[in-house]
């Protein structure tokens, strides 16, 4: 018994092993196969697979946001995003609608339509491109396929503005919607940033590209700028492209800067003028307001040395252009400007006075076996025995070294001491991710209590009191200045007021003051501004910078540097000549600092006269006139006024005697715009006539109005404005009537 059980068992095991092998050859020939059938798919049935996906898959697709603007001080645009457009057209789409007869025959009136708003290509082009999208390709089953995204203009850089595109849109098919001329345009608009103003404070506004900021305040602040994304879900449903939401975009926020256009422009067109007649390396001005430490020009020029020969060499073209931002970025040796700096921190800490004298000789004067000169030994003369207030009109090198030198060369630590509590060493914390912060070594000591010599050269502390051995941007010496003016009070150099959304403040850059105090002493002060006062009175800025029209106070500068391997024996010196000061000197507004790097020499003929320039021009902007010192009723034009509220021309024609006549000064009660038009009646009159404006949802008609009346009509109904040109409205990219889609962009084009 117990035998038969046992040879039961072996049987039973080996028909167990058998259906085991079976199974797992089964198997393996099943996945076989399936990995055979879905490499076929995968290689040879591709396209079928494609083509029956897109009429079925659901995607996800992102919906960018508005990138937000950058503003002026003013309100005017410095950086946009505008809506541009490819050229692309759908001709599965005008397969599916029926239109396949209608296209052949309208091919060349789209050709000349094409031709004549975007004539960079020809008319054969166009209708040859057309044809090719039109017929379509045959995929590898021998099954003919028509192009579903087809660019008529083949290249990226090949884009039609919003006014092109509307043109576009009223060609023959294409004037039908979407899904039947084929015409793409939601998905084929793009957003170009463009800057109104070209390259003006191109550095600091920043440039743009690969959907981020990549320098300047586009990189500071791109996060705010771009906005967030939103997302759609794409179906096709009936052959029809079906967009269902998932989640809205949020627009970018806008950035208002401090920087006004007018003092920009100014200053650039000044400074261009001089690197251009001095064949300089580059140069750089800022303007500051000197109450609130707004920045309100940085301009930065360099050579354009874009071209390159048939020998790949890199040569200049004659022009220049934004390139670097040198106010941040550089860290150079001040030079003279930096006399200021020493004298402060001597008067400051009392050791000496305004009339303390010093022997500065002929001009060239040995300290610790290097010669110091005076710029007045290349003329063969030098100062002699002259005081503190002489050696600052004359930027005397030898006279303001050996003051310092002889008062703290025991202790050279008190004094970079002293120049740190002048705040010229303070960082700035400037919302440009490139600006740098100021060099100024402290002497360090051994623990025998001597002065570690490998660190600190017995020369270091003369040469640093005249602007060497230091390293500092333009903007942190404009800083130190513009403190000087403002009574001793350093304010923080604000570039960016705030930031909108939506027209509404989300934040806030108050005004910030760094130091209550930049010296301890208020007469220490008072002497280093009358000694500035009289550098351009009767010193180095006499020629340069005075002006007959209001006093100025400021510092010439000039330092030599080594062209890097060359050396100064070499003939590798290259000069950084600067001016930095204020203006008007009894009642400071503005600071301002120029700095100009070339090969051709030095000295206040070089930074001067573009900061006379600039600080004349920005004073005529305060001069202002009463009107009744030019009236003559003999001989009275009447002006040229807009369309808009004629509420405030009525307030401007009666201020200059010219009467108004209209039935409408009801309004003058509640204070509200009144719109209307005005018209020239009579000899000395002109009538102002008032008109009725549609409702809150229409689009207003604002041809003939001027920007301020046009962009508050169109934002006080939820719309977008962008302004092109200056005058008055003479076309609206949104026609009047329309129903107002908030949030829409409203292109206002204006002439003169």
């Amino acid at each position: 018994m117990d035998r038969n059980n046992k040879d039961k068992q072996n049987f039973d095991s080996k028909n167990i092993m058998l259906r085991y092998i079976i199974i797992a050859v089964g198997l393996a020939l099943l996945i076989s196969i399936g990995v055979g059938k879905a490499g076929y798919m995968m290689v040879s049935e591709h396209q079928v697979w494609d083509s029956l996906a897109s009429k079925l898959k659901v995607d996800s697709l992102p919906r960018p946001a508005h990138r937000g603007d950058i503003l002026s001080a003013n309100g005017e645009l410095l950086a946009s995003s505008l809506p541009v457009y490819q050229l692309v057209v759908d001709f599965d789409a005008i397969y599916a609608a029926g239109n396949d007869t209608l296209f052949p025959d309208v091919i060349d009136s789209i050709a000349i339509g094409l031709n004549r708003i975007y004539p960079k290509y020809s008319v054969k082009y166009y209708a040859e491109r057309m044809k090719k999208g039109f017929e379509g390709y045959v995929d590898s089953l021998g099954v003919r396929r028509y192009s579903r995204w087809f660019k008529i203009l083949p290249k990226y850089s090949d884009q039609l503005t919003y006014e092109q595109f509307q043109e576009v849109k009223q060609l023959p098919l294409f004037r039908f919607p979407s899904y039947r001329s084929g015409l793409i345009e939601k998905d084929a608009m793009l957003n170009a940033r463009k800057k109104p103003y070209g390259s003006m404070a191109g550095n600091t506004i920043g440039t743009y590209g690969n959907d981020r900021g990549n320098n300047g305040l586009e990189r500071y602040f791109n996060e705010e700028l771009a906005g967030k994304e939103g997302y759609i879900n794409r179906r096709k449903v009936l052959n029809r492209w079906l967009d269902i939401n998932v989640k809205d975009e949020e627009d970018g926020c806008d950035i208002v800067t401090t920087l006004d256009i007018t003092i920009q422009d100014l200053a650039e067109h000044a400074l261009y003028r001089m690197v251009d007649s001095m064949n300089a390396e580059h140069g750089c001005c800022i303007v500051m307001e000197v109450s609130t430490g707004d920045i309100k020009a940085l301009v930065n020029l360099d050579k354009d040395t874009f071209n390159v020969d048939a020998n790949n060499h890199h040569y200049w073209n004659g022009k220049y252009k934004e390139v670097y931002n040198h106010a941040v970025t550089d860290l150079i040796e001040p030079g003279s400007v930096f006399k200021t700096v020493s004298a402060l921190v001597a008067l400051d800490d009392g050791v000496i006075d305004t009339t303390t004298t010093v022997d500065t000789g002929g001009g060239v004067m040995r300290m610790y076996g290097s010669n110091m000169r005076d710029w007045s030994a290349s003329k063969g003369f030098g100062f002699g025995v002259i005081n503190l207030s002489k050696a600052m009109q004359q930027s005397s090198n030898i006279g303001i070294s050996r003051l310092i030198d002889e008062h703290y060369r025991s202790h050279p630590e008190d004094y970079v001491r002293g120049v740190y509590r002048t705040g010229i060493h303070d960082t700035l914390s400037l919302p440009l991710t490139e600006a740098k912060n100021p060099r100024i070594r402290m002497p360090r000591r051994l623990p025998n209590g001597k002065l570690d010599q490998a660190q600190w050269h017995p020369t270091a502390l003369p040469w640093m009191s005249i602007g060497y051995e230091t390293q500092i941007p333009p903007i942190s010496t404009l800083t130190f200045y513009n403190a000087i003016a403002n009574n001793g009070k350093m304010m923080r150099p604000r570039l960016v007021k705030c930031i909108k959304k939506d027209n509404e403040v989300v934040r806030e850059f108050p005004v910030e003051v760094m130091r209550q105090s930049i010296c301890r002493h208020p007469e220490a002060l008072r002497k280093v501004q009358r000694m500035l006062e009289l550098v351009v009175e009767q010193g180095t800025a006499r020629k340069s910078v005075k002006s007959r029209l209001f006093p100025i106070a400021g510092k010439t500068g000039t330092a030599q540097i080594a062209d890097g391997a060359k050396g100064y024996k070499a003939g590798g010196v290259v000069y950084t000549a600067s001016f930095a000061g204020y203006f008007p000197a009894n009642n400071p507004l503005y600071s301002c600092i120029v700095v100009v790097k070339t090969r051709t020499g030095g000295g206040s003929n070089v930074g001067g006269p573009v900061f006379k320039e600039v600080a004349e021009g920005i004073m005529s902007r305060h001069v202002v006139y009463d009107a009744k010192d030019s009236h003559d009723k003999n001989s009275q034009a009447l002006p040229d006024v807009k369309c808009g509220n004629i509420l405030s021309a009525d307030y401007v024609l009666e201020s200059i005697d010219i009467n108004t006549d209209g039935e409408w000064r009801e309004a003058l009660v509640s204070g509200q715009p009144v719109w209307g038009v005005a018209t020239l009646h009579g000899k000395n009159t002109v009538q102002l006539q008032k008109q009725r404006m549609p409702s809150e949802n229409i689009v207003p008609n604002v041809v003939g109005m001027g920007a301020r009346d046009a962009v508050y009509l169109l934002e006080s109904r939820g719309l977008k404005t962008q302004i092109d040109g200056r005058g008055k409205v003479v076309s609206q990219s949104i026609a009047a009537g329309q129903p107002v889609v908030k949030g829409s962009l409203c292109m206002l084009t204006m002439r003169p």
